[in-house]
């Protein structure tokens, strides 16, 4: 600092002048009073979100007490918008500018942009300089990360709109102004200057850290910032603490402002519900009506002293379906979230339909073995058409793709992004997963999971891509010592390693083990210690013996019309003769298919062969991601009631012959209960999960038919096209479903075991592992062998590529992140945010179908009643009417034909990717043409004719 700039400093005072916020304001809002607003509401946020150990971390790192942690982050929370006293900002409201062009050395306006966030960045360095913190690298210690303090500040602030600019060069850090104009001259960095010295003063925040905070903590204390930001900037929170009059800033206005700010704060977080759960259960017999089976009872037993000597860590749980792992991990997450001073529980599904299904569970375990803060999301984008989740009828006009609910949620979390920060959330994982890519506010996804559980259902279920993204999720919150519990029904045990290893890798114990599951069983890893638990093998209350039937088809789904002839060696005869004894005799069946397209037919040809079972009430049904959104839940809900656990009032009267047609949408976490499973080939682990939902509970004799008698002994058919292996007979019409080389993989080891049954639970593990092992080809048939190399050679190049391209656009490790914060926000050059997705392959559109009608108008339903809004704003209720008629389409579709869409719809959030398919009345039929396809919709959802 010059001598003149010490001179101008001494006699200058924040001016009130220079706005904050204006926008839906009685009157502007002077920036001092938002800087004192934050300031306060972190402070609550502090308080009240972080466990004592964890603001413990938070002095231990910045060598400074705890009290004077809070006074030094508070003062750091101010100052995120220190950035807006620049021309570039200020001038964006000229009325406004002009009124304060008066104050000294500020007159000057300027035509270069710049954000405010990035001159909050670069001209707090110089400043924080001038009070002593220091601008050299240091020696990490405590955890942290050694970088210089005053960059590694200014960084960290830059970066509370979502992403962390880059660390500035010596040059750029010297002169600011020169590189960057839209700061302004010396005038405003006086202006700058004063603020931050009375912010300082007012929050008592003298003292000056040792050190920077490891990244962990860097994003913890990023949400905290972005939260206070948010809660602050609310209209009804400013017009509640602001006085009427002229404001000048003077010191015993400051003080004034800053007292009715901290006494509002407290308020402020409370209504927006983001405090702790308390996590009361410690008996499994107080949260469930049941008595703990032997996987549940063991880790009941066995867990909680591991936890103790070890601390909170990573626990996997391997059991086949139907053995409670749900319940277990519910119970575990008790046990952890106490050891860990945890506030909440995030539960991740890999699909809409399962996180559905599961919120009503985590809900009902909420409301009996929780107390405090117990708001409950649910994360996916179609939330708000679950029934058990609607918005209350006086929220806000305000959609997002984040909705809410006492164990519903306050209205401030219906925001976009605020979800993931109630104490309690089910969703789909990559709500999570989002978090590792370089997208906006990635940060505040990781934060949503501090001081949380974190329990990821179904861990087998994702390809190369997603296990990557979970391994460095995994990383994240190991470093974060958040507890995190794995549930699998048909985890490789290469793949479990890599997932634990990962979580013991962030918290510090970069050594990898190796571990094999037991199965059923667990194991647990502690962040205290780092060392894997010995496996823990434990019984099954249902021994069984998987009867699997394997048919050798010829694949005729293509061309045949429904109900004709069927080739005797071919797929729909094998259906057929199979659905033939629920007609004659009762029961259940499920058909599961490939495709939808498949799904559709293989529906259609048994209507048409056995009408009498189309005629009976539920007694053929279809089910596939390809219909309306809304009709689609309808469908899951009805499936739910009907095939599932048995009522007390008597068994549902489709048990009396119903058969379901599906895809892969029902063999992951929904609770259903068939008497038999028919399957297209499928690899292995899938094949056994949708085994699972074969004679999955106890119904007895008055549940079952007498075809199906024996519970304990349940009837997978898998019907498999590689009737000659050596010649790749897998149908075209698959693409790439599955890898050809797990199927044939297990189509071989199916027939290898020439009709034996397969023990559940002790045989699974193995052969989920044999599948895998490379030297499965060694004992094969010659030109079976070359076959199978050539194919393993095209799924290890391609789950490489996957994993290749996942680490490129990954963010790092917390360990790599260390004092560069822009390493979180960078992007990879040529990667666009589009490949960005955590489905990697899952190439799909959403469209709405549109109806067409006689007289020119155009609605969303056959009947003509609910009009398609096109013209003035989308109201909530339109979003909402016309996000329950989407329907998810291959993206191939759209990029080969023209569509629609509304112009008022391309700047909202929910309808701008949404297209419009206009459906003509043809012959009896909807259809609309789109390239050279002809899509049609009808009782079986769209399809290509």
């Amino acid at each position: 600092m010059t001598e003149g700039e010490r001179g101008s400093c001494s006699t200058a005072v924040p001016d009130g002048r220079f706005w904050g916020k204006e926008h839906g304001l009685t009157a502007p809002y002077a920036l001092m009073c938002h800087l004192l607003d934050v300031a306060a509401v972190f402070g609550v946020l502090w308080d009240e979100l972080l466990e004592p150990r964890v603001r413990a971390r938070f002095g231990e790192q910045l060598g400074l007490p705890v009290a004077q942690c809070r006074s030094v982050l508070s003062f750091w929370a101010g100052l995120h918008d220190l950035g807006k006293l620049s021309p570039a900002f200020q001038s964006q409201v000229p009325a406004l500018f002009r009124a304060a062009r008066d104050v000294p050395g500020c007159a000057q306006a300027s035509d270069a942009a710049m954000r405010h966030e990035m001159a909050t960045h670069w001209s707090l360095i110089a400043l924080l300089e001038e009070i002593g913190y220091s601008n050299r690298r240091t020696a990490a210690r405590c955890g942290g990360s050694g970088a210089a303090l005053a960059q590694w500040v200014g960084q960290l602030l830059g970066g509370h709109h979502g992403l962390y600019g880059r660390k500035l060069t010596v040059a750029e850090m010297r002169a600011p102004d020169a590189y960057q104009p839209g700061l302004g001259t010396d005038g405003w960095q006086i202006q700058r200057r004063c603020h931050l010295r009375e912010l300082q003063r007012v929050t008592c925040a003298t003292a000056v850290p040792s050190g920077p905070l490891s990244a962990d903590l860097a994003v913890v204390l990023t949400g905290l910032i972005v939260c206070a930001d948010w809660l602050a900037s609310d209209t009804s929170a400013i017009e509640s603490v602001r006085r009427a009059g002229s404001w000048r800033a003077t010191r015993a206005e400051v003080d004034a402002h800053f007292a009715r700010s901290r006494a509002a704060a407290p308020s402020l977080v409370a209504q927006a519900r983001l405090g702790r759960a308390e996590f009361d259960a410690t008996c499994f017999e107080d949260v469930f009506p049941f008595s703990p089976n032997p996987l549940q009872s063991d880790v009941a037993e066995h867990l909680p002293p591991l936890v103790e000597v070890h601390g909170p860590g990573v626990l996997l749980v391997t059991a086949p379906t139907g053995d409670g792992k749900t319940e277990a991990a519910l119970f575990a997450s008790s046990v952890l979230a106490r050891a860990a001073g945890a506030r909440g529980l995030f539960v991740a599904l890999p699909t809409m339909a399962t996180a559905d299904a599961m919120y009503t569970r985590v809900r009902a375990f909420a409301e009996v073995a929780m107390s405090g803060q117990r708001a409950l999301t649910l994360l996916h984008s179609m939330a708000w058409l679950n029934p058990a989740y609607a918005p209350s009828p006086d929220a806000p006009a305000r959609l997002s793709l984040d909705a809410a609910t006492s164990v519903a949620a306050a209205d401030w979390v219906y925001g976009n992004l605020r979800g993931l920060l109630a104490p309690l959330s089910v969703g789909t994982v990559d709500q999570v997963l989002a978090g590792v890519l370089p997208l906006r506010y990635n940060m505040l996804r990781l934060f949503g999971m501090h001081e949380k559980v974190f329990v990821v259902d179904e861990a087998h279920a994702y390809g190369p891509w997603m296990h990557k993204m979970l391994m460095v999720l995994l990383e994240w919150l190991g470093a974060m010592r958040a507890p995190v519990v794995l549930l699998s029904a048909t985890l490789t045990g290469a793949t479990a390693a890599s997932l634990v290893n990962a979580y013991r890798r962030g918290a510090g114990f970069a050594d990898p083990v190796p571990l094999e599951p037991s199965y059923p069983g667990w194991l647990y890893a502690g962040v205290g210690t780092g060392q894997v638990s010995t496996p823990r093998c434990t019984a099954t209350q249902r021994p069984r013996t998987l009867e699997v039937d394997v048919r050798p088809v010829a694949w005729d789904m293509r061309g045949s019309e429904p109900g004709s002839l069927a080739q005797p060696d071919g797929r729909r005869a094998a259906v057929r003769a199979e659905v033939r004894r629920v007609v004659d005799a009762g029961g259940t069946a499920l058909v599961c298919c490939t495709t939808v397209a498949e799904a559709q037919a293989t529906f259609r040809d048994i209507r048409a062969s056995y009408p009498e079972l189309a005629r009976r009430a539920g007694g053929l049904r279809l089910l596939h991601s390809r219909y309306p959104a809304r009709l689609r839940q309808e469908i899951t809900a009805q499936c739910e009631f009907d095939y599932g656990k048995p009522s007390p009032e008597g068994e549902h009267e489709v048990r009396s012959g119903s058969v379901l047609v599906a895809t892969q949408v029902v063999e992951q976490s929904l609770d259903l209960d068939f008497d038999l499973v028919i399957s297209d080939l499928a690899p292995l682990a899938q094949l056994l999960q949708r085994a699972g939902r074969c004679r999955r509970h106890r119904r007895g004799q008055a549940g079952r038919p007498a075809w199906a008698a024996d519970e304990e002994a349940p009837r997978l058919v898998v019907l498999d096209p590689f009737t000659a292996p050596e010649r790749r007979l897998r149908p075209n019409s698959w693409g790439s479903v599955y890898d050809a080389s797990l199927l044939l993989r297990t189509s071989l080891l199916l027939q290898e075991r020439d009709g034996r049954g397969i023990a559940v639970p002790g045989e699974v593990q193995k052969l989920v592992d044999a599948v895998y092992a490379p030297e499965f080809v060694e004992d094969l048939d010659a030109a079976v062998g070359r076959e199978l190399r050539d194919l393993d050679g095209e799924r290890v190049a391609a789950e490489a590529a996957e994993a290749g391209l996942a680490q490129m656009v990954t963010i790092d490790g917390p360990g790599d992140v260390q004092g560069n914060l822009h390493l979180i926000s960078r992007t990879v050059e040529g990667v666009s945010e589009e490949l960005l997705t955590t489905r990697l392959g899952a190439d799909t559109g959403r469209v709405v179908c549109v109806y067409a009608h006689a007289d020119g108008t155009r609605t969303l339903d056959e009947s003509g009643f609910i009009a398609l809004p096109t013209s003035g704003g989308v109201t909530r209720q339109d979003a909402v009417e016309v996000m329950a008629h989407v329907v998810p389409v291959p993206g191939r579709w759209l990029r080969e034909g023209v569509t629609e869409q509304p112009s008022t719809w391309r700047r909202h959030p929910l309808l701008g990717p949404v297209r419009v398919l206009v459906m003509q009345r043809e012959g009896g039929a909807w259809r609309c043409r789109l390239g050279d396809r002809v899509i049609a919709l009808s009782e079986v959802g769209i399809e290509e004719l």
